[in-house]
């Protein structure tokens, strides 16, 4: 009978995300008595806060346990609206800012509510893994801008400026970037926008997840805060995810112009409707909070990144700079991979090749780079253990130096 069904166009045109389908079979290895480590996962590896738990369990007594506006509680949203005055120099109220299931769905609503059938979504590569599928299933046509370690993994003004076409709907930017932690200055970002000037219908989507994971210790910069006349075409996203370690609550927010921050919770309304109440407990909870926590863990995370960006680049054929934001490393590997590949080491000459050799031979789990439209590379979190990067690092090196 399964062979008579059909599946829709638009779920064919997308794959599975790479980075959970990794973690899915490392996973699987490691209940099979395979000592892994996973080094795939986008997510910190340090428990939540104390705090934020504290505020989920006083919602639970309090019996917030009910369904709430679709676009989330006025409380969290006015937190979200005073996280943006007070960390970013910028004015929201509640009608333009909407809570999600997770940064994604946020980033998912937006594609959904803005891009149509021919419209060009210009993605700077290395990306993050949905960008693409996301647009993709709208109908919409993917604009990538490839960049490389030379370039610093940034796209420049007139790289923007050649892919920008009428057809142009919508342009990603992404800084802290994911997967390879670099990030824009203020003027790169005043370069960018001028071009942009010269596009007044295209949308820009801001991706700010990693805003408090600085490695650098510089400010925090978008490019509405560099440009505050492009707010009225810009959306900007971000959650509670990656700052406060609460991936698992699936808590994300955005905030743009009123009409399209409508049309998204509209969209809400009829997929999953509102975040879970006792998630925006915790959300209102943590931005509510000291950011403590946070500077906690990102001194943790830049001990673990320069241990790991050190000890890649002791490694034959592999390459690796530092990253500015976010907690991973994109070594590019091409050098190491052409080698094993001559040797008969492995059998396909490219970054999955490369990437399952070493979850085979080396027992750890990283991602190919061709998953973030970047053949020859490849990403790997420090949100673990140090011992487990000590280990993990040591591993590879092996594997690689044969």
């Amino acid at each position: 009978m399964s062979d008579n069904i059909t599946l829709s166009s638009a779920v064919q045109r997308i794959k599975e995300s790479p980075t959970l389908a990794v973690t899915a079979k490392a996973s699987l290895l490691k209940l099979q008595g395979i000592d892994i480590i996973g080094l795939a996962a986008g997510e910190p590896d340090f428990d939540t806060p104390e705090f934020i738990k504290q505020g989920a369990i006083q919602a639970i007594n309090d019996g917030k346990t009910k369904y709430t506006p679709v676009g989330g509680i006025p409380s969290l949203k006015n937190a979200i609206a005073d996280k943006f005055k007070n960390d970013n120099g910028l004015d929201y109220k509640a009608e333009e800012i909407v809570v999600g299931v997770g940064g994604k769905q946020c980033i998912f609503n937006l594609c959904l509510s803005v891009l149509d059938a021919g419209d060009e979504v210009v993605i700077p590569a290395p990306y993050w893994v949905s960008y693409e599928d996301i647009a993709v299933l709208t109908g919409a046509e993917a604009k990538i801008i490839s960049t490389t370690i030379k370039d610093n993994f940034k796209i420049t003004a007139e790289q923007l400026n050649v892919a920008l076409t009428e057809k142009t709907k919508l342009v990603f930017l992404n800084s802290p970037s994911n997967p390879t932690g670099s990030v824009y200055t203020k003027e790169e970002l005043l370069q960018l926008a001028t071009v942009l000037h010269k596009y007044p219908n295209v949308i820009i989507a801001s991706d700010d997840i990693y805003e408090h994971i600085n490695l650098n210790d510089q400010d925090f910069n978008n490019i509405v805060m560099e440009d505050p006349s492009l707010k009225d075409r810009s959306v900007i996203l971000n959650g509670v995810s990656k700052a406060y370690s609460m991936t698992g609550w699936r808590i994300g927010y955005a905030a743009g112009p009123t009409k399209i921050i409508k049309a998204m919770t509209k969209l809400q309304s009829q997929s999953t409707s509102n975040p879970s109440s006792i998630s925006q407990a915790a959300a209102e909870t943590a931005l509510r909070g000291n950011n403590e926590c946070i500077a906690e863990m990102v001194k943790e995370f830049k001990l673990r990144h320069t241990y790991v960006v050190e000890n890649i680049n002791n490694i034959d054929g592999l390459s690796c700079i530092p990253a500015e934001g976010a907690f991973y490393a994109f070594p590019y590997a091409q050098d190491a991979i052409d080698r094993l590949f001559k040797a008969n080491v492995i059998s396909k000459n490219n970054d999955i090749g490369f990437c399952e050799y070493l979850l085979d031979k080396a027992n750890v789990a990283v991602v190919p780079g061709s998953a973030f439209g970047a053949e020859g590379y490849f990403r790997l979190s420090f949100a673990t253990s140090m011992e487990n990067l000590v280990e993990a690092i040591s591993r590879i090196k092996k594997a690689v130096e044969i």
